[in-house]
């Protein structure tokens, strides 16, 4: 507990995560707002539309979790860190812990708050959270925010610096991904599995939370064949796998 507290007060006594935070909400707001401001009875609102813009939201998130790693690198806290926790293993779960809980928190104050905006906005809509679907499509989002950055944590130990660690989550979660989709042949069956998209799947299912929308008025479903239950296994297991091997390298290597 007493490492838990360390980062959490380590974290929060800087200014990153607080304008992370209000950027990440500002920002999925006014895209929900857009989407769901604009809605019609052609492309009516849906729970899933309240949720369109997660993504920004979550890049944020990763934004913040990267640069809870790499600015000790930069400025050799990390150094003091592991004197005072020789178990470099524990110090860099304490962590991942609390970085994945403060993005659970975000995630899931951003989610409702989209929700409850785009009620606001269309009042006639049917958005209320009657299946578990719809539960998921909102209430997910924190989760996949969690898992998210604990990925944004591992890739922060294993590059170590700010810009670097911050362009190649950028890169890959908003536009690697995608570009696997045009590689001939075996494009598609490698994206299926690619784990950003896979944890779209988690949150969006079969599309039973976007009933009466047109597919080409929202987010394009995952085509990851996995179930939602193991869609998220899958993405806490790739999250886990990754923060292993970057544990591991972080005790090989001087700090």
């Amino acid at each position: 507990m007493t490492l838990l507290a360390v980062e959490r007060i380590k974290l929060l006594s800087t200014r990153s995560p607080w304008w992370c935070a209000v950027a990440g909400l500002v920002l999925t707001a006014g895209f929900t707002a857009l989407v769901v401001g604009n809605s019609d009875e052609r492309f009516p609102a849906t729970v899933a539309t309240t949720q369109f813009g997660y993504s920004f939201g979550l890049a944020v998130i990763m934004v913040l979790a990267a640069l809870a790693v790499t600015t000790e690198y930069r400025f050799n806290t990390i150094r003091t860190t592991f004197q005072a926790v020789p178990n470099r293993t524990k110090a860099l779960l304490a962590k991942s812990t609390v970085v994945a809980l403060i993005a659970l928190v975000l995630g899931e104050i951003i989610a409702f708050a989209c929700w409850g905006l785009s009620l606001v906005l269309a009042p006639e809509a049917d958005l209320a959270l009657n299946s578990g679907a719809d539960w998921i499509n909102v209430a997910g989002v924190g989760v996949v925010f969690a898992l998210a950055a604990v990925i944004a944590v591992a890739v922060g130990i294993l590059v170590r610096h700010s810009a670097g660690a911050i362009s190649l989550l950028m890169i890959y979660s908003l536009a690697v991904e995608s570009l696997v989709r045009m590689i001939p042949s075996i494009g598609e069956d490698i994206y299926a599995w690619l784990p950003f998209n896979v944890a779209h799947k988690f949150l969006t299912g079969e599309g039973e939370s976007n009933p009466g929308r047109m597919a080409e008025a929202g987010m394009p479903l995952s085509t990851s064949t996995l179930s939602q239950g193991w869609a998220l296994l899958y993405f806490a297991g790739f999250a886990a796998a990754l923060l292993a091997v970057a544990i591991v390298t972080a005790k090989r290597r001087d700090a």
